[in-house]
């Protein structure tokens, strides 16, 4: 540890004990008295349980001049009198490069087995507050992807954010791993928010690899945990994302999934008395999706960027229910997957004529355009005579345009689909599509 961050944690010791004791235990809800004119929302307490074992947790409110708390962990020895020590400090975090490979809880705690992280210069606060809109420099250039049904029908750009919807068992992991690995950035922060255990272990060692992890940092908050930890795990993730764009990395962040990380701010809004709104939603979780979203994005002119990527779950394919639809609205493009697609057997299972970028009109070259939009509309033309054509009602002949989408089609699904470890650029893909397309326009 350097001499700036030696002194910076020293400053976070606190030199007066401040505390108050456990009044009542409902639920997930703590309730403590004491001095509450010294606490403010959202700074931690540390509860002194009977078992001997200290219990951190936060100040969500307060009510009849008592603090509200949630705890980041089980409530197992906690009784009433228990003491409840006040911390000065809110959350942050001290993100350095040593970071690079590891593996990291919602309290920026390594879960690896190895050994202790080194601790930057600078803290970086959990609930950082978004850059100003002017202070922003504009989105960069097109970013590579590696994914051909990405790179050439919803184009990125540098420091765009994009969501990406699905249903479950669709394939999302392995687009999100073949996004980690093959995403032309210098770092990627993947935040892993209420995933099953299994899952986590299998995304890293098997998905992701030793190549994709070198570069990455990951923040894991499983299913089990509190909601606290859950949502604490999306701040942290954010916060190292800021600390290398801040060094003048292109950084690359992934959360899988937002979804989780509104349901664990559902349960604690619910926890303190806020109205369930849209699906049992409360207010507070469409207030915090913009604050976490809005912390991506390009950084200040010649600094670095976040390059955004949130999974968004929908539920029973429905793709307009509350999160989806409001996450829609903040992010700059979205990336559709569909049940459907899967089925048959084509993987990513990306919808391409339901996805779009927001940034692409701005980043594709004029000479690329038409072969797009000529592509979408035989995809789109075969999609709306496909009942037709399965069920032989279409007499070939009938329509030029549509002898052409079906003939295409069979090409078009091989070019969209990809295996796990293939990857093309760009360039690839759009030349790829214009000798398909140009094949297909040249029929009679």
């Amino acid at each position: 540890m350097n001499m700036k961050a030696l002194i910076s944690a020293i400053e976070a010791i606190d030199d007066v004990e401040v505390f108050g004791r456990v009044k009542s235990v409902q639920g997930l809800l703590i309730e403590i008295v004491g001095p509450v004119r010294e606490l403010r929302v959202g700074g931690r307490v540390v509860i002194e349980a009977t078992d001997g074992h200290h219990l951190g947790a936060e100040i969500i409110g307060f009510r009849d001049g008592h603090a509200l708390c949630l705890p980041f962990g089980e409530l197992g020895g906690v009784r009433l009198g228990c003491k409840a020590v006040f911390r000065r400090h809110d959350g942050s975090v001290n993100p350095s490069e040593g970071w690079l490979g590891r593996v990291v809880n919602a309290k920026g705690e390594p879960i690896d087995g190895l050994g202790p992280l080194p601790m930057g210069a600078t803290s970086y606060p959990l609930r950082q507050s978004p850059l100003a809109a002017h202070d922003r420099d504009r989105v960069g250039e097109p970013i590579e992807l590696g994914v051909r049904c990405l790179n050439t029908f919803a184009t990125m750009c540098e420091g765009q954010r994009m969501g990406i919807f699905a249903g479950s068992g669709v394939g999302k992991s392995v687009l999100m791993s073949m996004l980690a690995r093959n995403t032309d950035v210098d770092v990627s922060v993947i935040g892993l928010i209420g995933e099953r255990g299994r899952e986590v272990h299998e995304f890293i060692q098997e998905y992701l690899g030793e190549e994709g992890l070198a570069r990455a940092v990951v923040v894991v908050a499983t299913s089990d945990e509190a909601a606290l930890m859950r949502r604490q795990a999306a701040f942290i993730s954010m916060s190292i994302a800021e600390y290398f764009r801040d060094s003048g990395r292109r950084v690359l962040c992934m959360m899988d999934s937002l979804t989780r990380f509104a349901m664990a701010q559902r349960e604690i809004g619910l926890a303190i008395g806020e109205p369930p709104t849209a699906k049992g939603y409360p207010p507070t979780v469409f207030t915090e999706l913009p604050r976490l979203l809005e912390r991506a994005g390009p950084g200040k002119p010649n600094s670095g960027s976040i390059t955004g990527l949130f999974t968004v779950l929908v539920e029973g394919d429905d793709h307009n229910e509350p999160i989806a639809d409001a996450v829609r609205g903040i992010l700059d493009g979205h990336i559709v997957m569909e049940r459907g697609i899967a089925e048959r057997g084509r993987y990513p299972a990306v919808n391409v004529l339901r996805s779009i970028s927001r940034t692409m009109p701005g980043c594709v070259p004029e000479e690329i355009r038409p072969t797009l939009s000529r592509a979408r509309e035989l995809m789109s033309i075969f999609s709306d005579m496909e009942e037709l054509i399965r069920l032989g009602a279409y007499r070939k002949g009938s329509d030029p345009n549509v002898d052409r989408a079906i003939a295409i089609f069979p090409k078009l699904e091989a070019f969209l689909g990809q295996q796990r470890d293939e990857t093309t650029t760009i360039a690839e893909g759009y030349a790829m599509l214009a000798g398909l397309i140009a094949e297909a326009d040249a029929r009679a």
